[in-house]
């Protein structure tokens, strides 16, 4: 029940990020996306968004300054993954999404995303963290099947 919820969540995000931006216009000289990040549920549904859906709007404000991803033997850092991210706008994977909380507190969360694609299964450890008001990704690590 709560991955269903956690579900419409991130869709109702995904929605309301998309109206907003339409709403700005083609014309708008809006510099900057601004996504409410202030629970870590938000957080991680934009994170799921990001990742599957192809939303780049808000990436820089979601990964925290010193955040990493490991994937096999590969280590990236933020910047190279916001820029990923920004180059892939709109491109939507073709994959079922699931999401776990493993592990949540006050300041900190850990949660299991899995992306079932028809050959293969990638799993995304993701750690989020409380950055003063808002929450951001500190840690993803990969793992595939």
């Amino acid at each position: 029940m709560k991955t269903l919820v956690k579900t419409f969540a991130a869709a109702a995000l995904v929605a309301v990020s998309t109206f907003t931006m339409a709403a700005e216009g083609p014309g708008s000289k809006s510099a900057k996306a601004n996504v409410n990040l202030s629970t870590a549920d938000f957080a991680l549904a934009h994170y799921v968004a990001v990742t599957t859906e192809g939303e780049s709007a808000g990436a820089d404000q979601l990964f925290s300054e010193d955040f990493s991803k490991k994937a096999n033997a590969t280590t990236n850092k933020r910047d190279e993954l916001v820029k990923f991210f920004k180059k892939q706008k709109g491109e939507k994977l073709n994959c079922a999404v699931s999401t776990d909380i493993l592990e949540e507190s006050a300041d900190y969360m850990i949660a299991k995303v899995t992306l079932k694609f028809e050959n293969f299964t990638k799993t995304d450890l993701v750690t989020l963290e409380r950055v003063d008001n808002d929450w951001k990704v500190s840690k993803s690590v990969n793992s595939y099947k």
